[in-house]
């Protein structure tokens, strides 16, 4: 039994518990109702840079990598950027040892910038443009991921002399990018570059999934890339030197949710692959895996400020903040169920069922469906919305040409800006009006 069994008044005036799997690592409540992360205010961070802002927790990143590091070894982990990338980021991540996988020219030359080792860059994605490829092979990337036949002639034709690529293997029917083992094509492809001798082939790639929790999604997957990579094996003489097996791994984003079990993951999918391996007769790949939301999702937070509290016609309570679907497109586009809380005071009410909606007038500009506030919000209110590090600075837009937030980053008592809040100047800029 808690004070506030014993004295149920006690609940209005106590800020909500903070979950550690789902808020950063550093965040905890300050006096007052105060959030504090990175040993920062994150009301005074409203203050100074205005709202809404990205806030994310270097050491929360930091640690997230060194957790998969001691789970797989740095040298065996990718960070996948598309996630959130900023040349701090890239730094952070090559600081901590972890590879990079940079979708586009723009991320290899956040990696240029940042001093990234670029030959533990690998430039993916389905379909890849003549200027992510200049740029990547300018900027020395060390592995491209081949995802069509006709890739393959392209690279031949202008990738540097012994240019090492992955093959990604698609062996579903739902899977979109890749190579597919049924009907032939992925055996076609291997055929292919090993009759390019500027190309060395130095194992499989694949993307499975998101948000999965089930070791027995990858345990199939290795299963059936080993039996292929075996067949590749006895017809060309190619042993992979690595496979890997992307990302995907769950995030908790509501304190009933879990994370992907990071060490016991890694522990199985090593023994998966060498039994594997050993079954098909082929020497034993590298495993490597490339993370991104599962590395910064949970460092992130947003700070917003309340506008407008109304209610619907049914009742329901709907909070309006000053962003929405521009600056959390992870709520319609991923389907993340995230934790918010009001900050800078303690709620004088029970808390209650409330929807945290946004300010552009769509049905789908919802923050947090079904979120529990103090009854007494009211405009001027700041909220701080949790898991916002992935897949929020990455993907926000102009959509009714509002200015995209900025994002800092807090340590050690000290907030730094990252990416600067957007000017109106900078919205009229490319306007060639």
């Amino acid at each position: 039994m808690t004070l506030t069994d014993i004295i149920p008044s006690l609940r209005s005036s106590l800020p909500a518990r903070l979950d550690t799997g789902v808020w950063p690592r550093t965040a905890h409540w300050g006096d007052a109702g105060d959030l504090r992360a990175g040993g920062v205010s994150l009301a005074a961070v409203a203050a100074e840079h205005g709202t809404p802002t990205f806030v994310l927790d270097e050491e929360d990143v930091r640690e997230r990598c060194r957790t998969y590091a001691g789970a797989f070894g740095a040298g065996d982990v990718a960070y996948t950027g598309k996630a959130l990338l900023t040349v701090d980021v890239a730094r952070w991540i090559a600081a901590e040892g972890l590879g990079l996988y940079a979708g586009s020219a723009g991320e290899v030359r956040v990696a240029e910038r940042a001093g990234f080792d670029m030959g533990r860059v690998v430039l993916y994605g389905s379909a890849k443009s003549p200027e992510d490829l200049d740029v990547a092979y300018r900027a020395g990337v060390g592995t491209v991921v081949v995802e069509s036949m006709g890739e393959i002639t392209r690279l031949a034709a202008t990738a540097p002399a012994g240019q090492r690529v992955l093959l990604r293997i698609v062996d579903g029917p739902d899977r979109r990018f890749g190579l597919r083992v049924a009907g032939g094509e992925a055996a076609a492809a291997v055929a292919r570059i090993a009759g390019q001798p500027g190309l060395r082939l130095a194992g499989y790639d694949c993307s499975i999934g998101h948000q999965l929790s089930r070791f027995s999604q990858y345990e199939r997957e290795i299963s059936r890339l080993c039996e292929f990579a075996s067949v590749m094996y006895r017809a060309h003489g190619v042993a992979p030197e690595r496979l890997n097996l992307g990302g995907g791994h769950a995030v908790a984003y509501r304190p009933e949710e879990f994370d992907l079990a990071l060490a016991g993951f890694a522990t199985r999918m090593r023994s998966v692959l060498h039994l594997e391996a050993g079954r098909h007769g082929l020497p034993a790949p590298r495993l490597t895996v490339s993370p991104g939301r599962a590395v910064v999702a949970r460092a992130g937070v947003t700070v917003y400020r309340v506008l407008a509290v109304t209610r619907t016609q049914a009742g329901d309570r709907l909070v309006a903040v000053d962003g929405g679907m521009t600056d959390c497109p992870a709520t319609a586009l991923c389907g993340s169920r995230h934790s918010a809380v009001l900050i800078g005071r303690t709620g004088r009410a029970a808390a209650g069922p409330a929807v945290v909606v946004g300010r552009h007038n769509d049905a789908d500009d919802v923050v947090v469906p079904d979120a529990e506030l103090p009854a007494d919000v009211h405009p001027g209110d700041l909220l701080a919305v949790a898991g916002t590090g992935a897949y929020h600075h990455a993907r926000a837009t102009n959509f009714h040409l509002v200015r995209r937030p900025a994002l800092l980053a807090v340590a050690g008592g000290r907030a730094r800006v990252l990416v600067r809040r957007e000017s109106l100047d900078d919205l009229l800029a490319r306007d060639a009006g």
